[in-house]
């Protein structure tokens, strides 16, 4: 496995921040894999703090759906949960087509040309049967993220990083990437470029993270 002070630098990091990516890099690449109980000792342990920091950053992983604590046992890495994931899915499309929506104003030609390019990037990929699902997660973070509305960001942030970590180690559950996937960003772009209303550029979003959902999403109330 590969050494924590080869991927994580304690100099430019807080302590808290230093046990958040010990313990999110790890769920994200399997080692802790869900149903493995996090115990705080050991991962302080590990990487050389006392075990308030890894408190802390286990709550932050709980408020992300990535851990889960259960009384008198401790801290787990959260199980699959279908229903849980058609919580995530559509919060996200709830929290991203109003943040999208909200950045609107603020997007320049140049952010929008590089959503351009993401885009047609992810075309290629599609034709040449390779992953874009890391593109799409950019293509959508290059909009939302000028929200001038830090908090609303922040929460687009920890649900995208949650469906992030779940697809990585459970593919099942990701995105599903289609010719269908490219054309909504290039209809999302275009109403951005002339400054729709900010109604149908949310209601845009919220259909397209609908859509590209893996699971059957029609059971989720208000997903109809």
């Amino acid at each position: 496995m590969t050494g924590v002070a080869e991927t994580l630098d304690p100099s430019t990091s807080g302590k808290t921040q230093l046990a958040y990516e010990f313990i999110e890099q790890r769920i994200s690449d399997g080692t802790f894999a869900p149903g493995h109980r996090l115990v705080l000792g050991a991962i302080a342990g590990r990487i050389g703090v006392s075990t308030v920091p890894v408190r802390e950053a286990l709550r932050m992983l709980e408020a992300e759906g990535a851990v889960t604590y259960e009384r008198h046992v401790g801290a787990h890495v959260t199980g699959l949960d279908p229903e849980h994931h058609w919580q995530a899915v559509e919060s996200l499309a709830i929290l991203d087509g109003y943040a999208t929506a909200s950045a609107a104003r603020h997007l320049t030609a140049e952010v929008l040309g590089e959503a351009r390019s993401a885009n047609a990037e992810m075309g290629r990929m599609l034709v040449e049967r390779d992953d874009p699902r890391e593109l799409h997660s950019r293509f959508h973070r290059l909009l939302f993220r000028r929200s001038p509305n830090t908090y609303l960001v922040d929460l687009v942030e920890r649900t995208w990083r949650y469906l992030d970590r779940l697809q990585s180690t459970a593919p099942e559950y990701g995105t599903r990437i289609t010719p269908t996937t490219i054309a909504e960003h290039d209809h999302l772009l275009s109403l951005l470029e002339i400054g729709a209303p900010s109604s149908v550029i949310e209601q845009a979003v919220r259909n397209h993270h609908r859509a590209t959902s893996r699971s059957d999403t029609s059971e989720v109330p208000g997903t109809a």
